[in-house]
């Protein structure tokens, strides 16, 4: 299934900012990728195409694309991972044991969300989470270890 495209000028200006040829390349590099992208790899996309462009430009670019939210952070692993938001709540679940990320529909969240408005009179805007703990695959892994050792 073809990505949909996305007009970042338009993002952008409707928050009062500009495309600049920055921030085009950047956001094109990571939404080149059909995973998530390391402010390296973002970094060896943009200096492939300007040379000029250096690593705390992308940084900074990075951050201010993220208050923007139009790009998601994840943090996993001592390193950052980023990745187009389309607009849509994006969530993660991310395994301890292998690495694995998959995604997880915003429906299984929201309950969640409300309980804590009805509870606490509290407001989550928050479009993407990453919620940790062992995949299906490790989990399995893990009983077969633990059957085997009580043998």
């Amino acid at each position: 299934m073809a990505r949909p495209t996305v007009d970042f000028a338009a993002r952008l200006h409707a928050q009062g900012f500009r495309l600049t040829p920055q921030r085009q390349m950047i956001l094109e590099a990571i939404y080149q990728v059909d995973d998530h992208v390391t402010p390296e790899e973002v970094y060896k996309a943009v200096h492939g195409q300007n040379p000029a462009v250096s690593r705390a430009t992308i940084y900074r670019t990075l951050d201010f694309l993220c208050e923007l939210r139009l790009i998601h952070a994840l943090y996993w692993g001592r390193q950052m991972y980023y990745e187009v938001a389309d607009g849509q709540p994006h969530h993660h679940l991310v395994c301890r044991v292998c690495g694995a990320m998959e995604d997880c529909e915003p429906g299984l969240v929201q309950p969640l969300f409300r309980a804590v408005l009805k509870e606490h009179r509290f407001t989550i805007d928050m479009d993407h989470m990453a919620l940790f703990g062992v995949c299906r695959k490790c989990r399995a892994s893990r009983q077969s270890i633990s059957q085997h050792l009580k043998r």
